[in-house]
């Protein structure tokens, strides 16, 4: 709940996403009284909105981007051992094209991938015969050769909220569906008004990620940096193949696509890289994208799709620097920080640009930039050696704390374990508590998803709506009938 209207924040953080979520948690584990004000749900914009990497950004080596590769292929390891629950290595195969990359090159830029980032614990790359590898099976039979190198898989939308936990847990008001209308300087203090109230802080973080030009512009300040806003989409198909290897696929445009296991029985496919010139309340994939996707699947896999096969979508727009590119997917993926003139007053710092792999380096880049003006802030870093949320267990672990789910609760079949055991990791007991069977849990939404899930992602997880579960604290919108999601949009309010 927040404070009185008179009570004085160090610091209030506008903006929900992976960057707003990992500041307040940064700054409020080195003793900061900090509010965060998000104007909807958590991670309800591009931060849910990913292709669900934590990856170094293979391709981002062709655009000569050494040190932003080495930095996310750093970070791949730190978020891997804070979060083993959200996070897991995966193995991706990259199939060699006739007429797109030669096979050296490839190879090149896979050993430098390797070792850019330091020593990992990620298995490294190698050359595979396609026509013996279970994951040429469902290609066509024109690709004979490939590599198989490491990335890592994240579930973005549950980084975000565990990281607005970890904040909560260490004194952070997080405020959702409480949108920013207006913001004044008065010397040392800011005055913020947000969802009809009035909220006082020495310092602003404008995390607003596509949003930043804009709400730089309502609080009265220039923007420091153009957004180029960059729209990816994705489409989300039945399984084109049985196996827990990913694909990246070239494309004759020199664009990569990726096709994921995802769900259990579903392929996610994406993404692409279009100007989004309009609203950011209106993001969705285009047609024009969803044939795109289908198309570059098909240039692959023995089993052609349509948009008809088509059983999800979903975009986000990016928020890139502008550094003039002339194609979408060459703008660079770093971030910039700006922070106001001391001569200004109260200070107020931006976020521009980013990717959700490097979203804990920037928090600490930033709230160390700020302490130079908010001395509460000067601390020891901290964020990269505490686990998030339910991420107390060793990263290799994951399958040690299934075995003690399916232990401890028998009723739970093993989809169920390793789907809870992901999300909640350690934090599955706080609301699994002693109960023996299903009807322990309380009432059945459909999914497996129960009662006291739904009441923990409320009481714990600020989730207010249907879709705040079904679609960003979990995906289970995918597996629920339209009877059933009616039954928990009644549960919840409307």
């Amino acid at each position: 709940m927040p404070g009185p209207a008179n009570d004085v924040f160090d610091l209030i953080v506008i903006g929900g996403g992976v960057n707003g979520a990992g500041v307040a948690r940064d700054a409020a584990g080195r003793g900061a009284k900090v509010l965060l004000l998000e104007k909807d749900d958590l991670a309800s914009g591009t931060s849910s909105k990913s292709t669900k990497l934590v990856h170094g950004g293979l391709r981002y080596l062709e655009y000569y981007e050494f040190a932003l590769v080495r930095e996310a292929l750093g970070e791949r390891e730190t978020l891997w051992n804070i979060a083993p629950h959200i996070i897991r290595p995966m193995r991706f195969v990259l199939p060699v094209t006739k007429n797109m990359r030669p096979r050296w090159m490839l190879r090149a830029g896979l050993f430098l991938y390797d070792y850019i980032g330091g020593k990992g614990s990620l298995r490294k790359t190698r050359s595979i015969d396609m026509r013996k590898h279970p994951a040429g099976v469902p290609l066509e039979k024109q690709y004979r050769h490939g590599f198989e190198y490491s990335d890592g898989w994240v579930d973005d939308a549950r980084l975000v909220v565990l990281n607005a936990m970890d904040a909560a847990e260490h004194g952070a008001q997080i405020r959702t569906r409480t949108p920013v209308t207006a913001a004044r300087r008065e010397g040392d203090l800011w005055h913020v008004e947000a969802g009809g109230e009035c909220f006082t802080a020495h310092a602003l973080v404008n995390a607003a990620g596509p949003g930043a030009d804009d709400l730089a512009r309502l609080v009265g300040e220039n923007p420091a940096y153009g957004i180029r806003r960059v729209r990816g989409s994705h489409i989300v198909v039945p399984s084109l193949f049985d196996h827990d290897c990913a694909y990246i696929l070239q494309q004759p445009d020199t664009r990569i696509c990726f096709a994921i296991p995802w769900e259990n029985d579903l392929t996610l496919i994406g993404t692409t890289d279009a100007d989004h010139p309009g609203s950011l309340d209106d993001v969705e994939a285009s047609e024009d994208e969803i044939r795109y996707l289908c198309d570059a699947a098909n240039r692959y896999f023995m089993a052609d799709i349509t948009p008809d096969d088509v059983v999800h979508t979903y975009a986000g727009v990016r928020a890139l620097v502008d550094d003039g590119s002339g194609r979408p997917e060459a703008a660079s993926r770093g971030y910039e920080l700006a922070l106001s003139d001391a001569q200004s007053g109260a200070p107020i710092l931006g976020i521009y640009g980013g990717k959700i792999t490097s979203y804990r380096h920037v928090a600490q880049d930033a709230v160390e930039k700020l302490a130079e003006r908010l001395p509460v802030l000067k601390g020891r870093r901290w964020t990269d050696t505490s686990p998030l949320p339910g991420g107390d267990i060793d990263k290799h672990a994951q399958p040690y704390l299934f075995a003690v789910l399916e232990e401890d609760y028998p009723f739970l079949s093993a989809t169920d374990v390793v789907r809870i055991g992901r999300a909640y990791g350690t934090r599955a007991v706080d609301w699994l508590g002693d109960a023996k069977s299903w009807d322990d849990l309380g009432r059945a939404f459909g999914a497996a998803l129960s009662e006291a899930e739904v009441n923990y992602l409320r009481e714990r997880e600020w989730a207010l709506t249907a879709d705040d579960i079904l679609w960003r604290r979990s995906k289970l919108g995918l597996h629920m009938s339209e009877a059933e999601v009616e039954a928990l949009k009644e549960y919840m309010g409307g």
